[in-house]
């Protein structure tokens, strides 16, 4: 059964930082584009970042550039997002999802997997 698993929020203050993991089970990551999108109550859900399939080219939406880095770890079959320089508007559940198109996109059309969400909350 294919199967994503997201991992790592919790609370954080303002400035902190957190990682977030997303790890397969029943398939190989490196074949797919990996995507992270986010929610927040009452908000439509909108991409975050992204990772390509094999190449590995990455894009970020531009209020995270700079703040957030996205990474494959094809040994673990995990994908990370660290966010750094958090801040109270990125209170929101973060998804990741998985897509066999050649280069990944911050829209969610397109995305055949999704984990099942974790939260992260920034608050002082």
């Amino acid at each position: 059964q294919l199967q994503l698993v997201e991992s790592g929020g919790g609370v954080v203050q303002p400035g902190g930082s957190l990682r977030l993991s997303c790890a397969a089970s029943g398939f190989t990551l490196d074949y797919y584009s990996i995507g992270w999108f986010r929610q927040a109550p009452g908000k439509e859900r909108e991409g975050v970042s992204c990772i390509s399939r094999r190449a590995g080219s990455t894009d970020y939406a531009d209020f995270v550039k700079g703040r957030f880095t996205i990474a494959r770890d094809n040994a673990k079959n995990t994908v990370y997002l660290q966010m750094n320089s958090l801040t109270p508007e990125d209170t929101a559940t973060y998804y990741c999802a998985a897509s066999l198109q050649f280069t990944c996109g911050l829209r969610d059309r397109g995305y055949d997997y999704w984990g099942q969400g974790t939260q992260v909350t920034v608050s002082s």
